[in-house]
């Protein structure tokens, strides 16, 4: 299976459970590998047949100004399933990661996999 990928997406916002973390809005970090399938955009060279990575962008952007999320793996699904639903992606990986989040710790966070991969 091919798959387009999207690195080191930064977005600025309020996610977590303590007191401080839902006040000060903080960096988390999205690396996604998105399953393209069947005959695609390699053989054709047209954007309508892959995923528009900017098109997923956009999204995700958009579902972290109008959502609070309180953990990291409840964005991760929600990512994942918007991913799989409104771009009919076979399958996917997701990893978010709060940056600095504790003192010593570079990074934090989670990855999943939704779909199928074949």
């Amino acid at each position: 299976m091919d798959t387009i990928f999207i690195s080191e997406l930064r977005i600025e916002t309020r996610i977590g459970i303590y007191a401080q973390e839902l006040q000060v809005r903080q960096t988390v970090q999205l690396d996604l590998e998105i399953g393209l399938r069947g005959k695609h955009a390699a053989d054709s060279d047209r954007i309508e047949d892959t995923i528009d990575y900017a098109k997923v962008v956009a999204a995700i952007k958009q579902l972290f100004a109008e959502q609070h999320f309180s953990m990291l793996e409840h964005a991760a699904e929600s990512i994942a399933s918007m991913v799989i639903r409104d771009f009919k992606a076979p399958w996917l990986r997701v990893s978010i990661a709060k940056l600095a989040p504790l003192a010593g710790v570079k990074r934090l966070g989670i990855s999943i996999e939704r779909g199928e991969k074949k």
